[in-house]
């Protein structure tokens, strides 16, 4: 059998198909999709679920011309399977290699970059109103996962469609999941029709009945008083009555009736709603049993689904234990997540406190304000959203938490670099969009056994708080048995030093050591600091080591614009220090996605990378100290 999937290079390759090649090709790139991010990791369960979609979308449409906007867009690996990159399908989340998600840099075919959820309705209304402006006659095709649907953009969208362009067509991929199950009266209002057979098949069989007796004006109305009915139990009135055609459901594997939809619908003068039923993971059995575990992950077994053992525990494990024996001693403790149970790791917690964990869906914002009011009535929130995620809530922090001076805990996971998720994912900004906000305590732990002490000290705090950790595992230090609360803008002094200060924030701590250690084999030497608040910072601890030190080196996992080094600077200057400070960080870009070691390297994110921007003051000191003998 010919490999059709090697011979597309371009979508117009897919529109010579017959429909039995365009089968052929969907098996071909199931296959594909599964020995390829079985090597590389990824999102292989979304992917799965709209093959036929994507095939579909490419066979009527003609991109660049027009456009596809995906939702998350972490489902759109197919879609660069047909439009060119098939022969660099294997780097994809590699260094140097595609990205896991829609890149406008990437590709004229990827109209619309993405990687949070919520945005597509809203950049394709855009898009369908500057081409009506300007106009255009291409098509905006938005492709929704229904788990988009309970995000307040999408809502804020669907408000303004029919309002504004009479040409739009929304594509909903109906798998009943985001990462987790989806949650909350959207999601059950989805399904309703979905899982009442009855109803579905009866409307038919009714009307041709009325209609053999009483002629087709009488199939109209009983038409209409169906629609009526459906919409009781259906999807189909909500988005009427936001000004938009509804059409299905229907089966979204189904290629003959999905391009036969799409050729109907590109004929449409009005915004439209097509409604699919997808099975996410289809065609890999291990994707369908583990849904939540096939969302997303790294390298597997292409025969069996298997992956590495899990050795060492996560950051975001350990959070999930100690909020558990938290909430067990403290019945006042509950946790928040924004439909990342899994990511987060909240899911351990949830077996052993249900009535105490809440998933409010893709909706952080949401979940900030829900967190502060459960706060006025005594309770403890603890909110684990990404801090990549916690970007999209930061008014409701400021407005909602901080300025009430409400003891909320933003538990902020991906606290620094988030590797092969590229830019959408890293979390770099959190110190620097928190550290201005009046009332936020922010910690960063050095280790695992210290991410549990923070955790006590937040819950023991009346205020607001924000505790910051990587992905992926730590150090491997132990977790005592009972936490400690930590003092307040308290640093912990790692080792002494007189002639340099080095503060290592955070995961940096062990650059920090590093760092020190080759000073000292230099004749410096060196104090290691771990600052654990990037505020309030340690005003003591910097004065003391900026006044006796020549030199001072903050190094954080972090953007230097605003981050820790700056907060250490304007404390120097407050004290009324001149000591020279060389900051270790991020620099003002996106930084694309890869290894974290190699990019950390490439970054000048390193102990050797440090030591070689402090050599002109290091060189100063070293004159300073032979004049003087």
């Amino acid at each position: 059998m010919s490999k059709i999937l090697e011979t597309i290079n371009s979508p117009a390759d897919v529109k010579k198909l017959s429909i039995a090649e365009l089968t052929q090709l969907a098996e071909e790139i199931r296959a594909r999709l599964i020995v390829g991010v079985a090597k590389t990791g990824g999102h292989i369960g979304p992917n799965l679920g709209v093959v036929e979609l994507t095939l579909a979308m490419h066979y009527v449409f003609d991109t660049p011309t027009d456009s596809f906007v995906f939702d998350v867009s972490h489902q759109a690996y197919v879609h660069k399977l047909l439009t060119g990159r098939e022969k660099l399908f294997h780097t994809i989340r590699q260094p140097g290699g595609l990205n896991g998600f829609m890149l406008r840099t990437e590709s004229e075919h990827d109209s619309y970059g993405a990687g949070h959820a919520g945005t597509a309705l809203s950049a394709a209304l855009g898009m369908a109103v500057g081409r009506d402006m300007a106009g255009g006659k291409e098509h905006i095709v938005a492709l929704a996962g229904d788990a988009a649907f309970t995000n307040g953009i999408s809502f804020e969208a669907l408000n303004n469609i029919a309002a504004q362009t009479k040409r739009l067509i929304v594509v909903l991929n109906d798998n009943a999941w985001s990462i987790d199950k989806n949650v909350g009266a959207i999601a059950e209002y989805f399904h309703k029709i979905v899982t009442n057979p009855t109803i579905s098949s009866l409307h038919d069989r009714a009307a041709d009945l009325l209609e053999r007796f009483g002629g087709k004006t009488v199939r109209h109305v009983a038409r209409k008083a169906e629609e009526a009915a459906k919409g009781l139990i259906g999807p189909g009135t909500l988005f009427e009555e936001f000004g938009l055609s509804y059409f299905g459901p229907l089966d979204g594997h189904n290629l003959p009736l999905l391009i036969e939809t799409f050729n109907f619908l590109k004929q449409q003068n009005k915004p439209v709603v097509l409604h699919a039923i997808t099975q996410k993971g289809k065609g890999f059995q291990p994707a369908i049993e583990k849904q939540k575990k096939f969302h997303g992950l790294g390298p597997y077994d292409a025969q069996t689904g298997e992956t590495k053992p899990a050795g060492q525990k996560t950051y975001s494990e350990i959070f999930a234990e100690s909020l558990t024996k938290l909430a067990t001693a403290n019945d006042k403790v509950v946790a928040i997540t924004a439909a990342m149970p899994n990511g987060t790791a909240l899911d351990l917690f949830r077996p052993h406190h249900p009535k105490r964990y809440f998933d409010v869906g893709i909706a952080e914002e949401h979940a900030v304000i829900f967190a502060a009011g459960m706060a006025t009535k005594g309770y403890k929130p603890f909110c684990a959203i990404y801090s990549t995620f916690l970007q999209r809530a930061f008014d409701q922090v400021v407005h909602d938490v901080c300025l009430q001076n409400l003891p909320v805990v933003f538990c902020m996971d991906r606290g620094g670099l988030s590797g092969d998720d590229g830019p959408t994912h890293h979390g770099l900004f959190d110190i620097s969009y928190l550290r201005s906000v009046p009332n936020l305590v922010h910690m960063v732990p050095k280790d695992e056994d210290e991410l549990a002490d923070m955790m006590y000290t937040a819950m023991l705090h009346e205020g607001p708080s924000a505790i910051r950790y990587p992905r992926g595992t730590g150090p491997g230090v132990q977790v005592k048995e009972q936490p400690v609360a930590l003092e307040i803008g308290k640093a912990e002094v790692i080792r002494d030093g007189v002639d340099v200060a080095i503060f290592g924030l955070g995961a940096m701590l062990p650059e920090a050591v590093r760092l020190a250690e080759m000073l000292k084999l230099e004749g410096f030497s060196a104090a290691v600091i771990n600052p654990r608040f990037a505020k309030p910072v340690d005003r003591d601890c910097v004065g003391e080591f900026g006044g006796r030190c020549g030199l001072v080196i903050t190094l954080e996992d972090h953007v230097l614009a605003g981050g820790f080094g700056s907060a250490v600077m304007e404390t120097l200057n407050e004290l009324e220090l001149q000591v020279p400070v060389v900051r270790v960080g991020w620099p003002d870009a996106f930084i694309e996605h890869g290894k974290v070691e190699s990019l950390r390297e490439k970054y000048g994110l390193t102990a050797e990378a440090a030591l070689e921007r402090s050599r002109p003051y290091l060189s100063k000191m070293m004159e300073q100290v032979l004049a003087k003998h």
